[in-house]
C-alpha cells in the first residue's frame, strides 16, 4: 500500500477547523503534518488539537520536506498567491473556491499545475455527492424528457459585522462565496457551453460588497438556468430540473449533512415519488478524490475554469446591464 500523504494546512479558517482537518484526520491515506497560523497561538491551539508540528508563517510551512499537498482556506484575495508559492514548492493543492479572483489567474495556475505534474484542486464540495449523479442518470435516461431548464437557488443569513465576506480587499461578496453553488450546479447539469444572458448583483446598504445576485444562462440548445443567491436572506439551498415531460427537485443541496438520507423528487404529469438514497458525507468524499488527484499526478481543471470564465461574465453583465442610482426626486 501507499504511505499517506502529508497534508499541511495554511491557515487557521473556520472551515479547515471544522470540517477540512477532521475529514483529513479520518482518511486513512492522509495525515496530517502540519499548520500554519501567521498567529503563533492559533498555530500551536489548531496543531495540538489535530496531533501535528504547528508552524508559525505560511511561508515556513511550505518549506518543510515532508510535506507533500497543502490545503489553503485563505481568504479568496490570498488563494492565487499561496497556491502559485505552493507549486512553486513543489506541493500538490486543495484550495478552497473561488481557486482565484479571476479567469487569467485561475488558467494560468491551472496551466503551472499541469506542467509540474500537480494535483490542484477547488473545494467545491457538492459535486462530490452521489445523489448529483444520480440526478445525472435520471436525466440522462430520460426519466423528464429533454431538459428545458435548470433552477437554482442558495442563500444564508447575513453573516455578522466584521466577518470577511464583506471585506473587498479581501476577495468578499456573495458571488464568489453563495453564487458560486448554483452557477456550478448549472454548469454540472447543462454543461461548459452555458454562457450568461443577463445578471443583476446587488450590494445591501452600508456594504461595499454585493451581498445578492440573480443570474440567468443559456446552452446553445436554448436550454436556460435561472440561479439567485445571497447572503442576507432565509436560508434556502436547492434546484430544480425542469424537462419536457417533468421535474427533479433537490432541497438542502449544496451542503447537506453527512448523516442526512440524500432524497430526489421526481414528478410526472400528477404523479411524484421520492427516490431515497443512502447517506454521503460530501467533505470526506471531495478528500477521497484530493488524493485520487494526488496520486494521479492531476486533478480534472476544466470547471473550475469554466466557472472562473462564467463568474468574470457575470460581473461584467451585472456592470454593463446596471440602472444609474434614483434620486429622491426621480420618477418612472
Amino acid at each position: 500500500m501507499s504511505a499517506p500523504i502529508r497534508i499541511g494546512v495554511i491557515g487557521c479558517a473556520d472551515i479547515a477547523l471544522r470540517r477540512m482537518l477532521p475529514a483529513f484526520e479520518d482518511c486513512p491515506d492522509l495525515e496530517i503534518a502540519a499548520v500554519a497560523s501567521r498567529d503563533r497561538d492559533k498555530a500551536e491551539a489548531a496543531a495540538k488539537r489535530f496531533g501535528c508540528e504547528p508552524v508559525h508563517g505560511y511561508a515556513e510551512l511550505l518549506q518543510l520536506d515532508g510535506v507533500d499537498a497543502v490545503y489553503v482556506p485563505l481568504p479568496a484575495a490570498l488563494h492565487a498567491e499561496w497556491v502559485d508559492a505552493a507549486l512553486d514548492a513543489g506541493k500538490h493543492v486543495l484550495a478552497e473556491k473561488p481557486l482565484s479572483t479571476d479567469r487569467e489567474r485561475t488558467e494560468r495556475l491551472l496551466a503551472k499545475a499541469g506542467g509540474l505534474g500537480l494535483a490542484l484542486m477547488e473545494n467545491v464540495m457538492f459535486v462530490h455527492h452521489t445523489r448529483h449523479e444520480a440526478v445525472r442518470r435520471l436525466v440522462a435516461d430520460g426519466a423528464i424528457g429533454e431538459l428545458r431548464s435548470f433552477h437554482g437557488v442558495f442563500a444564508i443569513p447575513a453573516p455578522p459585522d466584521g466577518d470577511i465576506r464583506y471585506s473587498a480587499e479581501l476577495g468578499g461578496g456573495a458571488l464568489a462565496d453563495i453564487g458560486v453553488y448554483p452557477l456550478r450546479g448549472a454548469l454540472h447539469f447543462l454543461g461548459p457551453e452555458s454562457e450568461v444572458v443577463g445578471a443583476q448583483l446587488t450590494t445591501g446598504r452600508g456594504r461595499e460588497v454585493e451581498t445578492a445576485g440573480a443570474v440567468l444562462l443559456r446552452t446553445p440548445t436554448g436550454a436556460t438556468a435561472q440561479l439567485t443567491f445571497g447572503m442576507d436572506h432565509a436560508y434556502r439551498s436547492a434546484y430544480e430540473l425542469w424537462g419536457s415531460r417533468g421535474r427533479i427537485t433537490v432541497d438542502r443541496a449544496f451542503t447537506p449533512p453527512a448523516d442526512q438520507v440524500p432524497v430526489i423528487g421526481l414528478h410526472r404529469g400528477l404523479d411524484s415519488e421520492e427516490i431515497r438514497l443512502e447517506p454521503c458525507d460530501q467533505v470526506a468524499a471531495t478528500v477521497e478524490a484530493f488524493v485520487v488527484a494526488v496520486r494521479a499526478g492531476s486533478a480534472p481543471g476544466r470547471d473550475t475554469l469554466r466557472q472562473a470564465e462564467l463568474l468574470d461574465e457575470v460581473r461584467r453583465s451585472s456592470t454593463e446591464h446596471a440602472a444609474p442610482p434614483r434620486g429622491p426626486g426621480a420618477r418612472g
